[in-house]
Parts: structure tokens; sequence; C-alpha cells
């Protein structure tokens, strides 16, 4: 039996699958809303007033930038982290190197007073 064979089947019934739980929703659900209550947005139960592009401040937008960042560098510690003991000592310098980029741009949006919440 050809290895690829089981790929292909279980891509298969994926697709198949997806297909057809998005027919039985299409075929399920009605077509036009009869209340003109689901046609408004809804903001935790609170109507919502104003416009909806509000100004968000700079800060904010680092703040989420840094944590994005960081979040995503701690997604490469879990593969040394389990491979440690192959790697031995050029690993571990190797993650070091990499913790000490890690801090220096840290120290250096610190620095830019990115994380001060004035």
């Amino acid at each position: 039996m050809n290895p690829y064979l089981a790929l292909l089947l279980f891509a298969g019934i994926a697709v198949a699958l997806i297909y057809g739980l998005v027919l039985v929703s299409h075929w399920l659900n009605p077509q036009k809303s009869t209340n003109p209550a689901k046609e408004e947005a809804y903001e935790c139960g609170i109507i919502p007033k104003g416009d909806a592009r509000a100004r968000v401040s700079v800060h904010y937008l680092l703040m989420a930038l840094l944590f994005l960042i960081f979040d995503i560098e701690v997604v490469f510690l879990y593969p040394w982290a389990v491979a440690y003991r192959q790697l031995k000592l050029f690993g571990f310098v190797e993650m070091m190197v990499f913790i000490a980029i890690l801090l220096i741009g840290y120290f250096y949006a610190w620095g830019k007073g990115v994380l001060d919440w004035k």
C-alpha cells in the first residue's frame, strides 16, 4: 500500500467534511433576518454611539508589538529545551546569545520609554 494513500484519504475526508458542514449550515440557516435588532452591532450589551474608529495610543500599539515579539520568541525556546541534551554546550551558548539579543532589544525599548504608561 502506498504510504501517501492514507494521507490523501485523510485530506479527502477533511475537505468533504468541511464542505458538508458548510452546506448543512447554509441549508439550515434562514437566509433573511426578520428582526432589525439582529442587524445592529453588539458591544457588550451597550448601544454603540459615535464612530467606531477611535484613536489608540501609540504606547498601546508598541506594547502590543513587544508582547507579540517576545511571545513568539518563547516558541523558539521550546524546541531548544526539547533538544537540549543533544545540543550540549554549543546549544547552550547559542541560546544564551539568542537571549542576550532579546534582552538588548528589551532594554532598548525600556530606555526609549515604550514600557512607561503615562
